[in-house]
């Protein structure tokens, strides 16, 4: 899968979500700022990008993502 691709899916799963990916093909590491990650357990964060891009990781299309999801309040703390 391309960068882009990944990057796409999970914009297209997560309508205003900040998003950026990197990876060499199979394996790729998101972060992913959105405030619909406001209160939500790090569980229910990862589960919601990881559904996003579910039927790729099925298929094998896509290997392995690692992610890292940050609130827009979050984002700008770790930025600053």
């Amino acid at each position: 899968m391309e960068i882009e691709a990944v990057a796409q899916l999970i914009r297209q799963g997560i309508p205003g979500a900040e998003v950026q990916v990197s990876g060499d093909g199979s394996h790729f590491d998101a972060v992913v700022v959105s405030e619909v990650f406001e209160g939500l357990t790090p569980i229910k964060k990862q589960r919601l990008v990881m559904d996003t891009v579910k039927p790729q990781i099925a298929s094998g299309e896509l290997h392995a993502l690692s992610i890292k999801t940050l609130t827009p309040a979050q984002a700008a703390e770790h930025v600053g």
